[in-house]
């Protein structure tokens, strides 16, 4: 018989036999106090109304509604906090949401892990790594990765670490903290062992659609791998965001962003999605709305960059340049860049405006290392009209297979090149089709 369980931070909740644990030691609930705990971890990370939660757990009794509080009240004292943070958010007038990241097994009872992975120490160092992929933030992503690679130090045999370190691997990639022929590989290597261990891990089959989708451009494969990972857990915020991005460099901006915003219901508080969306708003030349979720990112991470490069890209295709420059010498600031250097990225704009700008920033950018180089080369070169230039460093960049020509069909970054005759061929090497 399938085996429904939930696991997080020191926590395990196992529906099918109506057991709650933290750690390995049980903790009693009241029948219908366990109902309500298990409503709410269900739909971890959205908002459920008093009304659904009464529906859920009295479906065929009048119950007043104050009886929640009461049955809330004792969750709180059974769970306890979480560095400070209530496990359970009270909604004001609307209801309650679960707060914390939730693992999900539904295989067969027998392989429900049961050693050192349901110790407090092992969940606490997997559900601090998938917070911090959550995040997408280019100092937290290290972070990640090591807390997975202590949880598989402490249990090999327990899959949710290695899948959790592939998904880690895959954003370090798409952050490009490390080579990304090099991070997909060993996202890849992380899957296939979660996958070995345990084939219903939903997070290894995200984390290898996002292997699929990023690096592969096997884009069938990779809606295979991110469905499935969506039908074992049916609330997997990186696979929404996934099938978001496949979506997108289709052209099907629309539905990503639908697809993206069924993510946010689920991690309302994560920068990642929210930066994603601001995304899919860029996919769509909504640039008014870029700004307004990039600056949502900037709320819940004040440090995060590639927030800031939104917006410095927004500004851009806005025409606003004396904003662009702003940001652009903020965001500089931010990642550590003393004034000095500055100063002549001033001094280029001041003397020449844009045309100023993209000629200082080729000099800069020629001395950074390849993939990313070729691609920002294309795209300035091209702003510049240079486009023989431009269209050799966009096939440098095609043979290094840089992660970031995922979006080469819509991404507005690429608009003086689609103009040219030779950008349809350039599509067709990438696997994607000039429709979109």
């Amino acid at each position: 018989m399938p085996n429904e369980t939930y696991v997080f931070d020191e926590f395990t909740l196992d529906v099918t036999e109506r057991r709650f644990a933290r750690g390995r030691d049980a903790v009693a609930l009241e029948p219908k106090t366990f109902d309500v705990l298990t409503a709410l971890v269900r739909q971890a990370g959205r908002l459920l109304t008093k009304r659904q939660l009464l529906d859920d757990v009295w479906p065929e009794a009048f119950v007043d509604e104050g009886i929640l509080s009461v049955h809330v009240a004792r969750l709180r004292t059974a769970l306890g906090r979480n560095h400070d943070r209530r496990y359970i958010e009270t909604v004001s007038r609307s209801g309650y949401r679960f707060n914390a990241a939730v693992a999900t097994y539904a295989g067969p009872a027998r392989r429900v892990p049961d050693r050192a992975a349901l110790s407090p120490l092992v969940h606490g160092m997997v559900g601090r790594g998938r917070a911090r992929v959550l995040s997408a933030s280019y100092f937290e992503v290290p972070k990640a990765v090591a807390a997975f690679e202590e949880a598989i130090a402490a249990d090999p045999s327990y899959a949710a670490g290695h899948a959790g370190l592939a998904l880690a691997r895959c954003a370090q990639a798409g952050l490009r903290l490390m080579r990304h022929e090099d991070a997909y590989a060993a996202a890849r290597a992380s899957a296939i062992r979660a996958l070995a261990l345990d084939d219903r891990c939903a997070d290894a089959h995200a984390a290898m659609g996002a292997v699929l989708l990023m690096n592969d451009w096997d884009w069938l494969a990779a809606e295979r791998a991110i469905e499935r990972a969506l039908a074992l857990n049916a609330n997997h915020t990186e696979a929404y965001v996934l099938y978001g991005r496949l979506l997108d460099l289709r052209g099907e901006t629309g539905a990503a962003l639908s697809m993206k915003m069924k993510a946010l219901e689920r991690d309302v508080d994560s920068p990642f999605v929210h930066l994603e969306i601001a995304l899919s708003y860029w996919h769509q030349r909504d640039y008014e709305r870029v700004l307004e979720w990039s600056r949502r990112t900037l709320g819940l991470d004040p440090k995060h960059l590639f927030a800031r490069e939104m917006i410095i890209g927004a500004y851009w295709k806005q025409g606003d340049f004396d904003r662009q420059m702003a940001e652009s010498i903020a965001h500089a600031r931010s990642f550590g860049v003393p004034e000095d250097a500055l100063r002549p990225l001033g001094d280029a704009y001041e003397r020449d405006g844009r045309v100023g700008v993209v000629a200082y920033s080729i000099e800069h950018v020629t001395k950074t290392a390849p993939p990313a180089r070729h691609l920002q080369l294309s795209i300035l070169y091209a702003e510049l009209g240079e486009l023989e230039r431009a269209f050799e460093h966009l096939d440098a960049a095609i043979d290094a297979r840089d992660p970031a020509l995922l979006y080469l069909a819509v991404g507005p970054q690429f608009d003086d090149l689609r103009k040219d005759s030779r950008f349809a061929s350039r599509l067709s090497r990438v696997g994607l089709s000039p429709s979109a």
